[in-house]
């Protein structure tokens, strides 16, 4: 039996399943530690089920995924948004220094992935759905780029990007604790703060910005007109003959519309609202991208892949305790950056944040690390990470 859903059911499902996801990671506390996403619980959940159903010849889903671009393309936007230039010079020389750092990381990840999948005899996308695009990338630039992967031949990039993506996740976590502790405890950097200054750096972290009502119409008219230019723009791009993901215009389009601002302070870019229309489109649409995964196709590629997330956490260990440390200045900072490299640089910023919490929770405060790791993971390594994962699909 096949169930056709269409536009409607299909989002209203994926609403569903997101539910399902933010009830079970609220009960799990496994789930809270490894800041596993709850689009991604609810999800994988369903692939599951979803499998059982079709090797049993029960049941086949369809889904009609229209708005699922639309939604993808609405996220990256706002991370588009995110692009400031003055904050990146706010940042100065260990921002820029930390982001070459992330870079290079990046193009290390590809390279693995791709020759990984050459030693395999694979098709070189599936190589880089074991790369930077599940592992700096995380589950939405998985679900952006897995689906072209598909288009050129590499079946099964979707499944294998997202099960990476979730693999990045748990080992991130799992890494950076271990490796920060060590670094502080072999090199004597336990940090001796005041009581004063830790109770400020904690009152700094937990502050919010009030919101705002009516600033949501007005994010999503930023977002909307930002989408809307995007589309411009990536026609423009694709005049150069090489490929592209589809959002790119539209992430250019709103870090132009950002940086203008910034600029001229003629209008304002609402970024907490927009933020928070960002994690709701990001939501439903990795919900839709999971509920779609056809995890039957892992039966060919799970030792291959195995084997490929082997190496990328050995890289990951290893690039964060050597490179990242000694560069940053190999002080404590520089230990509970390490720390936070491996949340991000296998996963998520929230995961870098949760390593650098708990380590500065046991050894002290770590101010620069908190500033550095939320500008690079959340900003601008996005941007570089495209270009990167762009340059190896023309590439290969």
């Amino acid at each position: 039996m096949v169930l056709q859903l269409d536009v409607i059911q299909t989002i209203a499902l994926a609403v569903v399943v997101l539910l399902v996801g933010q009830t079970i990671r609220g009960k799990v506390s496994l789930l809270e530690k490894f800041c596993i996403p709850a689009p991604v619980v609810g999800g994988l959940i369903f692939a599951l089920l979803a499998l059982f159903l079709r090797q049993t010849n029960i049941l086949l889903f369809q889904f009609d995924t229209a708005l699922q671009s639309i939604l993808m393309t609405a996220f990256f936007t706002t991370v588009g948004f995110t692009a400031s230039l003055k904050l990146l010079k706010k940042g100065g020389f260990q921002v820029a220094l930390f982001l070459i750092l992330a870079i290079i990381l990046v193009a290390l990840q590809n390279v693995i992935g791709v020759t990984l999948a050459r030693v395999f005899d694979l098709n070189a996308l599936i190589g880089l759905s074991t790369g930077s695009v599940p592992m700096t990338g995380g589950h939405g630039t998985s679900g952006a780029f897995a689906p072209l992967f598909e288009e050129r031949g590499a079946i099964g990039a979707s499944t294998v990007a997202m099960a990476s993506a979730t693999f990045g996740l748990i080992c991130g976590s799992m890494l950076g604790g271990p490796i920060a502790k060590r670094l502080i405890e072999k090199n004597n950097l336990v940090k001796t703060e005041t009581l004063v200054a830790a109770a400020a750096a904690a009152k700094e972290e937990n502050s919010s910005t009030p919101l705002v009502p009516k600033n949501f119409s007005t994010a999503a008219f930023q977002i909307i007109l930002a989408m809307g230019i995007g589309t411009v723009v990536s026609l423009l791009i694709q005049k150069t003959g090489a490929t592209f993901p589809s959002y790119i215009g539209a992430m250019f389009a709103a870090a132009i519309i950002r940086n203008i601002s910034d600029l001229t302070h003629a209008y304002k870019v609402t970024s907490t609202e927009i933020d928070i229309l960002g994690n709701i489109a990001l939501s439903i649409f990795l919900s839709m991208a999971l509920m779609g995964l056809r995890l039957w196709e892992l039966a060919d590629l799970a030792v291959p892949m195995l084997v490929m997330l082997f190496f990328q956490a050995l890289l990951m260990g290893l690039f964060a305790y050597y490179v990242t440390f000694n560069v940053m200045g190999r002080n404590y900072d520089a230990a509970v950056l390490a720390g936070g490299h491996c949340g991000f640089g296998m996963g998520a910023t929230p995961n870098a944040i949760a390593n650098m919490e708990a380590i500065s929770n046991k050894y002290g405060p770590a101010p620069a690390a908190f500033f550095i790791i939320p500008l690079v993971g959340s900003f601008f390594i996005d941007f570089a990470n495209v270009g990167i994962i762009t340059a190896f699909i023309n590439f290969f």
